[in-house]
């Protein structure tokens, strides 16, 4: 991320646009000045270099405001009773179809509706409330007016309230991939040394040795255990993830491909066709073939898990999570997957900047219902060259965050990956010769593709986990975990930067 401000600019900036509100009524607070995308920006740098990760709840009125102005308006805005202080351990016991939270919400949406019509006296609800979840305590609303979010910021029946689609300018330029176009098959891959051959005809890659994944498949190859990717999708192309995902070695498991992303026009209420499970961007088809890809007689790159279930959802059109649909769709995915009593594991190599408490709403909840959780510790594009941290969501606490190592040093990151205190486990997934990544499964046929960063490091984690628990069914969460951890290169000494270290499969599975 460049550093297009210095530190001292940014604090005076942002310190001139927090000068304390007066107590006037609403209607008569005076329109601030709209902050520019530069100084926004430049407030997000500081609060990262300081903190490293940014949530909202440290921004100003008008901060928050000027976000909203220069993104699409969408606010997210979680809400309860008074009477309910910390909800993140019990939110998947809250019914908010109780008169308490019904109320509650029902108040607020009256006093934003009452905010924005003193711009706009013609505004119905339906024009400013876009989402009420049935499930999790948080409302979208459409707001214009600077007076409703002092006033949200001002509420005690309001846990947050955050633009649901500013990112850092820098992060959404155009000449970013975001992860998206590179998953083709690999040229001038060579056997023995970039993947092996084996039964029945499947080519298992070069850094499976390195966690020893080979000796735990003589215990357990994942049968029995569902696991759930939030990602791009899974192209329908590609038959290792439809059609063939069970033959040779693989047998009687299933897949299902869904989609959480709502349609390109959610924001203008839709009349367009709707989103499909299927991978426009490769992204996905890569992660969910290096977490369980099957073992089979085609040639193809063999998955960790080559016998567990799982279920692809298509919840981002990229891996930065940077627009409001995106956000609802990976909301949308947490809570699906937390709702199914087969889905054991939940992994997700995407995320994005600044921090989204409608999401870890969604998170909290699949916790609260046992879910075990990996996220990508971060992979930078040109925007985040010169900042390592972890990124959102993998830097909270119910979810393990993963990152990529080099097959020559376990204490040096890949090229690309992000690290940090609230990195839990690596992967090695970077030749320190070539930078060459893992191998996994390409858009269609059968030629292998390679894929990198904390995103691949984050689904092979998974394919870990999802051995683990295949080997002890009867475990709980925590003891599936305990049992990575204790086996794990630096156990007992969590490593400040890299976590626990390197994973063991074979020890975690005896």
């Amino acid at each position: 991320m460049k550093r297009y401000f210095s530190i001292a600019l940014a604090t005076a900036i942002f310190l001139a646009g927090c000068k304390k509100m007066s107590d006037q009524p609403m209607d008569q607070l005076p329109i601030p000045e709209l902050m520019s995308t530069e100084t926004i920006d430049a407030f997000i740098l500081q609060k990262l270099e300081a903190e490293n990760k940014f949530e909202w709840s440290s921004a100003s009125s008008q901060l928050i405001w000027s976000a909203l102005q220069q993104s699409d308006n969408w606010l997210s805005v979680g809400y309860a009773p008074e009477n309910k202080t910390n909800i993140d351990n019990s939110i998947h016991q809250i019914n908010i179809q109780l008169p308490e939270w019904k109320l509650a919400k029902e108040a607020l949406i009256k006093k934003i509706i009452a905010s924005e019509q003193q711009l706009d006296k013609t505004l119905t609800k339906e024009q400013i409330v876009m989402v009420e979840d049935e499930t999790l305590p948080f409302i979208n609303v459409i707001v214009k007016n600077h007076a409703t979010v002092v006033m949200l910021q001002k509420s005690k029946t309001v846990r947050y309230a955050e633009p649901m689609a500013y990112e850092p300018k820098q992060a959404i330029q155009p000449d970013s991939d975001s992860g998206c176009g590179s998953n083709t098959a690999e040229g001038g891959l060579v056997s023995g040394v970039d993947y092996t051959t084996i039964a029945p005809n499947t080519k298992q890659s070069w850094n499976y040795s390195y966690h020893q994944i080979p000796q735990a498949w003589t215990k357990s190859t994942g049968a029995g255990i569902k696991i759930f990717i939030i990602d791009t999708g899974s192209e329908y192309d590609q038959e290792n993830l439809g059609s063939a995902f069970n033959q040779g070695s693989s047998s009687g498991r299933t897949v299902e491909k869904i989609v959480t992303l709502p349609r390109s026009t959610f924001l203008g209420f839709p009349t367009g066709p709707v989103e499909t499970p299927d991978d426009g961007c490769g992204h996905g088809t890569s992660m969910a073939g290096a977490a369980t890809a099957p073992r089979g007689t085609d040639g193809a790159a063999v998955g960790v898990a080559y016998n567990a279930n799982l279920v692809t959802c298509r919840a981002a059109s990229d891996v930065l999570i940077d627009a409001s649909r995106e956000v609802t769709g990976v909301t949308n995915a947490y809570k699906n997957a937390a709702n199914r009593t087969d889905v054991k594991i939940i992994s997700m190599s995407m995320g994005r900047i600044t921090g989204s408490s409608q999401i870890t709403d969604a998170i909290n909840y699949a916790y609260g219902k046992g879910k075990l959780m990996f996220c990508a510790a971060g992979t930078s594009f040109g925007w985040t060259a010169g900042w390592y941290g972890v990124i959102y969501p993998a830097w909270l606490s119910n979810v393990n965050a993963v990152t990529g190592v080099r097959d020559n040093n376990f204490n040096q990151n890949c090229t690309a990956c992000h690290k940090g205190s609230e990195t839990d486990f690596t992967i090695v997934m970077e030749k320190a010769s070539n930078e060459r990544h893992p191998l996994s499964l390409a858009m269609s046929g059968n030629a292998p593709s390679t894929v990198g960063g904390s995103s691949v490091a984050t689904a092979t984690t998974a394919g870990i986990a999802a051995l683990v628990w295949s080997r002890f069914p009867s475990y709980s969460r925590e003891q599936v975990l305990n049992k990575m951890i204790t086996t794990s290169s630096n156990y007992p000494s969590k490593s400040s930067s890299f976590g626990w270290g390197n994973l063991n499969a074979n020890a975690a599975t005896n």
